[in-house]
């Protein structure tokens, strides 16, 4: 990459080194922030999203190309070389990371907090610090509560999605703005994508093409609706329900606008009611849970492994406990749902249905929020299942970093042990790119399933009318004829006239494949 200072020397930059051209001298890169505090203290973590490095010499530039922004800042901003300053300094520029830091104060001495927080004791970054302390470790620090000051928010609004029914804490004189406490707290950053999502209203986009249908269609489409739902739920999983277990998930939908279900008794039922009997769980897991494939003899490639079960029903209270704060605390119903669907999905609390779970409380979630309009469902399981690497990535986004970290055996029975302690990575996820995923599922969902479900009934209606016109079939016989054109591009095959036409005349099949192709248009041609 090549790049011009001040002084329009160019600068080549390569693998962490910059080298200046006709200059004999190699500056190298300085780890700030997060970055710094990880090498120093050998930390293993999910990398921040940022990571932040200071040049001798150099212009201020940002490398965007990777999964991570990579910042490198001018001599001007080394912070220092305390835990206090690169503390601050990550605060400042690489955001607020929960997991990095709940990690990092298990091994740094709590003496070099205290010295950072008594030497700026109503500074913004040491009371957000101090409160963090107290909020991951559990700890009381030995300072005395702050007696003056105004109160300042934990998290920038402007950066994250926060409550906006903040509870105050005397003690930091903090706003504790958090989606969740600490046995489990999402963040999500404010990113560009998500603020175009919010500003371009999706629940109005829904209203607005449900306006141009009559009751009874969308009376008529809901059903159809529901069970598309279903059957993409369980597809996304390469399960074929039985008739009695799609019509209990269907009944489940039915009550999504009307009963909380992210409750321990709740999601219990829930699962009991979509699993095969034989698999029904009274409590979450007990024994270690995965998600993996055979792939050779005793071999399993393992994509993802679940919370120890020794941390499981701590980490499952802490999300319905976040699930009520953000119920009540002006969070974007999106963003929560996201937060608690695809944190549900991670606990991975139950032998089997978790998927299906997790995408009916998505359902669920924006139902109970008003985001949907009453009584309407939209299958956002149909897009999922049309994009399934979308899908795959918004699920490998957290998986994929954290399986290097997992420490695990397992046995000739193919039962796994985790090893080294895992809770942390699974309390504080940056759901970031899970919010923004279900966001561009929403919007599939209404500008292409919904809309082409209600248009589908619509044309259908058209259709059946005009054939009722040309010859006055029952309507399971228009039904067929319909949907044999449909898969015939808008044609009765000849196979098919022979076996279930063959009392219609040939200037009436032609006239109804005229009205199949007026109303289908494109789609069939």
């Amino acid at each position: 990459m090549l790049k011009y200072n001040d002084n329009s020397r160019i600068v080549i930059v390569f693998s962490g080194e910059a080298m200046v051209e006709n200059d004999q001298d190699k500056s190298t890169y300085r780890l700030a922030g997060y970055a710094a505090l990880i090498e120093r203290y050998d930390l293993d973590v999910i990398p921040n999203c940022h990571k932040s490095l200071v040049t001798a010499s150099g212009i201020h530039r940002i490398n965007s190309s990777g999964a991570v922004i990579e910042e490198v800042y001018p001599s001007k901003y080394w912070p220092g070389d305390t835990l206090g300053d690169h503390l601050e300094f990550a605060l400042k520029y690489d955001g607020t990371n929960l997991a990095i830091l709940a990690s990092l104060f298990q091994k740094a001495p709590e003496e070099d907090l205290l010295k950072y927080v008594r030497s700026k004791p109503t500074g913004k970054y040491a009371r957000r610090l101090w409160f963090v302390y107290e909020f991951l470790t559990g700890k009381t620090l030995p300072l005395d509560d702050l007696k003056r000051g105004n109160y300042i928010d934990l998290l920038e609004a402007d950066e994250y999605y926060t409550l906006t029914s903040a509870r105050q804490i005397r003690r930091q004189r903090v706003n504790d703005n958090l989606l969740g406490n600490s046995r489990f707290c999402p963040t999500v950053r404010s990113t560009d994508i998500l603020r175009n999502f919010e500003t371009a209203d999706l629940p109005k986009r829904c209203r607005q093409v449900m306006a141009g249908y009559f009751p009874e269609l969308l009376k008529r489409a809901l059903g159809y609706l529901y069970t598309k739902e279903t059957k993409s739920s369980f597809e996304i999983e390469h399960i074929r329900p039985t008739t009695t277990r799609t019509e209990r998930f269907v009944a489940m939908l039915q009550l999504a606008e009307q009963e909380d279900f992210c409750r321990k008794t709740q999601l219990i039922e829930v699962q009991n009611r979509i699993v095969d009997a034989r698999f029904r769980d009274s409590d979450y897991q007990l024994r270690q849970n995965y998600v993996g494939e055979t792939v050779a003899w005793q071999k399993e490639k393992i994509h993802f492994a679940c919370p120890k079960p020794e941390d499981l029903a701590d980490l499952m209270e802490g999300l319905t406990a976040a699930h009520e704060r953000m119920n009540t605390g002006g969070v974007s119903a999106v963003i929560q749902a996201a937060a608690i669907a695809y944190g549900f999905v991670f606990l991975h609390p139950f032998e089997d249905g978790n998927g299906r779970i997790h995408r009916f409380l998505i359902h669920n979630i924006l139902a109970r929020r008003g985001f949907t309009p009453e009584g309407v469902m939209f299958p956002i399981s149909a897009s999922m299942l049309k994009n399934p690497a979308n899908y795959d990535a918004s699920l490998e986004a957290f998986s994929r970093q954290l399986m290097p970290l997992l420490e695990y055996s397992l046995d000739e029975d193919s039962r796994m042990t985790v090893h080294n302690d895992t809770a942390i990575w699974y309390r504080y996820i940056d759901m970031t790119p899970q919010a923004e995923a279900l966001f561009r599922f929403i919007e599939q969902t209404i500008d292409t399933e919904l809309t082409s479900e209600l248009a589908f009934l619509a044309n259908y209606d058209k259709t059946k009318k005009a054939i009722q016109e040309i010859a006055d079939m029952p309507d399971r016989q228009i039904d067929l004829f319909i949907r044999f054109c449909l898969q015939n591009n808008g044609r009765l095959s000849a196979r098919k006239r022979a076996s279930h036409f063959v009392f219609l005349l040939d200037e009436e099949v032609d006239q109804m494949e005229k009205a199949v192709q007026s109303a289908y248009g494109d789609s069939v041609l």
